[in-house]
């Protein structure tokens, strides 16, 4: 549903996969981008905050657009203020046709990601946003109605890469919380919506895979079996045994490979990720 580029992406997309299919046409402005999703990661776990809570749940929700940045790792200048402005467009502007349910139904018309935005208040010295009331679209809130989302570490959003941030939700959402993950290049290929020959993709996933950037988990290229394999960080003795048992396969005299530094431990806190 996102790019992963950081230039306007004008090219419509179709996706389909075990029985399901999504299709998205851009806005004037584009595709939008795993970096305007930072906006729905926000806005839902505000929801989910006020669900937990015991709070009525409503699908618009008001946020303070200086509180978002700081949320979602970004600086607070005017420029920026700016580029959530275009963020809000190109999230209302893509239209979505999907067969895939959320909390049980079906969505059959067209529609955007959210409904609709606007600025609710000006800061009275240089008039940048200070709050914003947005809407989310039927499908989404469902999705939120029926608990379908998961949390991610704060430190998703210090990953630069778009590429870095699709295999961090696709780790989360299918290694979860076991020890390990495996998927052969050709479907990450497809999962991850790059738009570069699968031998770019190779490449791609060894430089994050030795730059070791991922939270919560480290990955590794199979080149014999073509595939990547995601470990869990926190998945205790079972996960590091099995890491440790697939690295030593790779100092094999007929495979010599370089292994991965060890991961840097950093302070865990989480936020909700439809």
């Amino acid at each position: 549903m996102f790019s992963l580029a950081k230039t306007p992406d004008m090219a419509p997309r179709f996706y389909e996969h075990n029985g399901n299919s999504i299709e998205i046409q851009p806005s004037h402005l584009g595709m939008p981008t795993i970096w305007d999703k930072d906006i729905l990661i926000y806005c839902i776990s505000q929801l989910m905050e006020g669900i937990n809570r015991g709070r009525e749940p409503s699908q618009r929700i008001r946020i303070t657009a200086h509180d978002l940045l700081v949320s979602t790792n970004r600086e607070t200048g005017g420029i920026n203020y700016k580029r959530l402005e275009a963020s809000f467009e190109r999230l209302q502007g893509a239209s979505i046709k999907t067969t895939i349910k959320t909390n049980g139904i079906t969505q059959i018309e067209g529609f955007g990601i959210i409904d609709g935005w606007g600025i609710v208040e000006k800061s009275p010295t240089d008039k940048r946003m200070v709050s914003v009331s947005v809407k989310l679209s039927d499908w989404l809130y469902n999705a939120v109605l029926g608990s379908e989302v998961l949390t991610v570490s704060r430190d998703y959003f210090r990953l630069r890469g778009g590429l870095e941030r699709r295999l961090y939700e696709l780790a989360r959402k299918h290694c979860g919380n076991q020890s390990r993950w495996a998927i052969s290049t050709e479907l990450l290929h497809k999962k991850t919506g790059v738009k570069s020959p699968l031998k770019t993709l190779r490449l791609q996933v060894r430089k994050i895979a030795e730059s070791n950037v991922l939270p919560d988990y480290r990955i590794r290229y199979n080149d014999e079996k073509d595939q990547v394999i995601f470990y869990n960080r926190k998945g205790g003795k079972a996960a590091k045994a099995q890491f440790d048992d697939d690295i030593k396969q790779l100092f094999k005299p007929s495979n010599p490979k370089s292994v991965n530094k060890k991961p840097s431990r950093s302070k865990e806190s989480q936020i909700d990720l439809f």
